[in-house]
């Protein structure tokens, strides 16, 4: 692939695109990083690059979440490691051992699950796995940023001499505090710190009885600070072996300098793995923000974007929370130019845009906000002539630089470019301007380029009328309103309602027709019939969507009764059972009651047993029969209940549609205007309270007890107030 020119990332505003993505990364090497994104020209790069984005954009919605990857930057510590006899400090040490720590995860974790992340665990395959970096410093430098006691025998011998000599000087200030404080010589606070030593707050009266060094005094002279003797001999020589101990810390972090020295070049693969890491992450942070996703990648020259959003269009609405209208365009070999044309603030420049945005974060390993049926082939160039372009330092005319531009397509247009040119022609004399236009179009069609133009010229309509592989195109604006639609329709060119907007924007109609005779009539009944054909479309639009509508809503009606019915039958059944299973229960008790009494008069076992016997008989021949009949009857029954919903719903589709034409015929009384005072409830509620205050679309309702606070739209009169007098 080719370099795609920077003034073609400029008129796209590509560069805020990067600023959005850079704000979202977590380190300043990352944020850097991001601002230098630049379309691949290698194709193994771009599909690594977009794979790897793919794949964190994943971790987000499966339970297998990518380690943490933030670091502090390790460049001084890099560059100090060039130079021989550097020294790293402590923190320098803590931020390399960090960052390895932090790549070490990464390593492990990719690679434990490789099958979830292939294109990051081979990433990270190229990085050598080592722990020596991290021990070595670990056993120098403690958790707190501390040199570790025994870093070196030398060090452990020094400091456990400190401790002692610690313990000495306050033991001997101890006792000399001990000593002058009861023989009445110091004042009330008996001690105090100077330069981080214990001093004794004498009373300068007896300042010459206590044996030290004066360290100070107070602002009024009545004490003086003494550091005793006994101790101010041990604190020389704490500060012998504090020299000692610095001198052997320096040693250890040069002797730790020196062998992290032999890993330099693995550190600056540690930064720059995890540089990249962060601008990964901040690019599925991004897609994940605005829903885009990879779109499949077409070897040959298949470009069908479904529902596409223009980034920074679309971000910005979400801010606003404001809608965002997609659009759908598709190229390939037999459509290969899109000229779209209509009036202007409908959306062409937005759509053009679109297309080359989504093109170039593509092709710069971003994914992009289209749906995810959507197909995009890539592009050896993408050549773009959208806005003014004037240039004053150069002395160059809109036209002019527009021409300038056009030789430049003229010399790298071909079959592997997408060129997007905003109002083709424009900038020169309508007729003159238009035929050169046509020129150029002509031969980027024979060059087999894909492309996008919009234009308000008619020749230019025509000719994409007349080309096989080119396309009219225009953006949908409400016929009645004039307000734009937002949405491409491809097959028909699109009027630039040039009068109708102008009447709209309260120009004398008189004036428009004095207009319309200036110009060739063939040129007003071509734009006419134009707009006479989208309005049309619109139209038939709005009457297609209607009909689905009362289809939907029918076919809902219909499922509906249907589901009642059943419940309605499954329920008259069960009743039915019920009473019948009732009715016998109630003849054979009656029966065995008569048995029970015969027998308790007569005292007979035989009539007693013959005769439940044969009540048991004569049941089960009703049982037979019941079987062979129930199966008929409920055949004939479910017929005849079928031929009885279908008339039900027959007589239910016919009265709806008398109450809606009766609907329609009776006008809709009035609404209340609610007042202080009145009785009200909610809508669907049946509790009544009365209105104590209205203020801004809210009203305060009082139920007695309590009062409550509702939208004014979402409560219903109930009694009005009655007026006074």
């Amino acid at each position: 692939m080719n370099k795609i020119h920077d003034k073609t990332l400029q008129d796209l505003e590509f560069s805020k695109v990067l600023t959005q993505v850079s704000e979202i990364c977590n380190t300043e090497l990352g944020k850097e990083s991001a601002l230098q994104i630049k379309p691949f020209r290698k194709k193994e790069e771009l599909f690594t690059s977009l794979h790897l984005t793919n794949e964190y954009l994943a971790s987000f919605e499966n339970n297998n979440s990518i380690p943490p990857h933030y670091f502090d930057a390790i460049s001084k510590e890099i560059q100090l490691l060039k130079i021989e006899n550097t020294v790293i400090e402590v923190e320098g040490f803590k931020k390399i051992a960090s960052i390895s720590v932090t790549v070490n995860n990464h390593i492990l974790f990719y690679k434990k699950f490789h099958e979830y992340y292939p294109t990051l665990h081979l990433l990270a395959q190229e990085i050598e796995f080592t722990k020596e970096i991290q021990q070595q410093i670990e056993q120098v430098i403690d958790r707190f940023g501390e040199i570790k006691d025994d870093a070196s025998p030398s060090l452990f011998n020094i400091r456990k001499d400190m401790n002692l000599v610690r313990g000495k000087i306050n033991q001997s200030f101890a006792g000399a505090l001990s000593s002058y404080a009861s023989a009445g010589l110091l004042d009330d606070i008996r001690e105090t710190v100077i330069d981080n030593r214990r001093v004794l707050a004498v009373k300068a009266m007896y300042r010459k009885r206590v044996k030290g060094a004066i360290m100070g005094n107070s602002k009024t002279g009545s004490i003086v600070y003494i550091e005793p003797e006994a101790t101010r001999h041990y604190n020389r020589e704490l500060n012998n072996l504090e020299y000692e101990e610095k001198e052997e810390v320096q040693k250890i972090l040069k002797f730790l300098t020196n062998f992290i020295r032999d890993y330099r070049d693995l550190l600056i693969d540690y930064q720059t793995f995890l540089t990249r890491i962060d601008v990964v992450a901040a690019k599925a942070k991004y897609a994940d923000k605005m829903n885009a996703l990879l779109p499949k990648i077409t070897e040959g020259r298949q470009f069908n974007i479904i529902d596409a959003y223009h980034p920074l269009l679309y971000l910005t609405n979400k801010a606003k929370r404001e809608k965002t209208y997609p659009q759908t365009i598709e190229l390939h070999q037999e459509n290969r130019i899109i000229v779209i044309s209509g009036p202007n603030a409908g959306g062409k420049s937005i759509t053009l845009k679109t297309v080359g945005l989504l093109q170039v974060m593509l092709q710069s390993g971003l994914l992009v906000p289209v749906h995810e049926r959507s197909e995009m082939c890539l592009f050896d160039n993408v050549l773009t002539d959208i806005g003014d372009n004037q240039s004053i330092e150069n002395h160059l005319s809109t036209y002019s630089y527009r021409l300038k531009n056009m030789n430049y397509f003229l010399r790298k247009c071909n079959r592997e470019t997408l060129f997007l040119i905003d109002e083709f022609g424009t900038g020169s004399d309508p007729e003159l301007g238009g035929a050169l236009a046509e020129t150029f179009l002509e031969v980027f069609y024979e060059r087999e380029a894909f492309g996008i133009i919009t234009t308000h010229y008619a020749n230019l309509k025509m000719l994409a009328n007349d080309l096989p592989h080119a396309t009219n195109a225009n953006m949908r604006f409400d016929n009645r309103t004039l307000e734009p639609v937002f949405k491409l329709v491809l097959g028909e060119a699109g009027s630039s309602f040039t009068f109708e907007v102008a009447q709209k924007n309260g120009i004398p109609y008189s004036l428009i027709n004095r207009a319309k005779k200036k110009i060739e009539r063939g040129k007003v009944r071509f734009d006419a019939t134009i707009a006479k054909l989208q309005k049309q479309r619109s139209k038939m639009e709005k009457t297609s969507t209607n009909l689905k509508e009362e289809e939907d809503k029918a076919r809902d009606e219909a499922k509906r009764l249907e589901e009642l019915n059943v419940k309605i039958k499954a329920k008259l059944e069960n009743y039915q059972q019920l009473y019948d299973h009732n009715q016998r229960m109630i003849y054979l008790g009656n029966k065995i009651n008569d048995i029970a009494e015969s027998y308790f008069i007569n005292k007979k076992k035989r009539p007693l047993v013959s005769e439940f016997l044969r009540i048991v008989e004569t049941e089960n021949s009703k049982r037979k029969r019941e079987s062979a009949a129930k199966k008929k009857e409920e055949r004939a029954k479910k017929k005849a209940v079928e031929a009885e919903v279908q008339k039900e719903v027959k007589v239910i589709r016919e009265k709806k549609k008398i109450e809606k034409i009766e609907k329609a015929k009776v006008p809709e009384k009035p609404k209340h205007i609610l007042k202080l005072g009145d009785r009200v409830r909610l809508i669907g509620s049946k509790s009544v309270g009365t209105l104590d205050k209205i203020e801004k679309g809210k009203a305060l309702v009082n139920y007695g007890m309590f009062t409550t606070s509702s939208d004014l739209d979402k409560l219903e009169l109930v009694e009005a107030v009655k007026k006074k007098g």
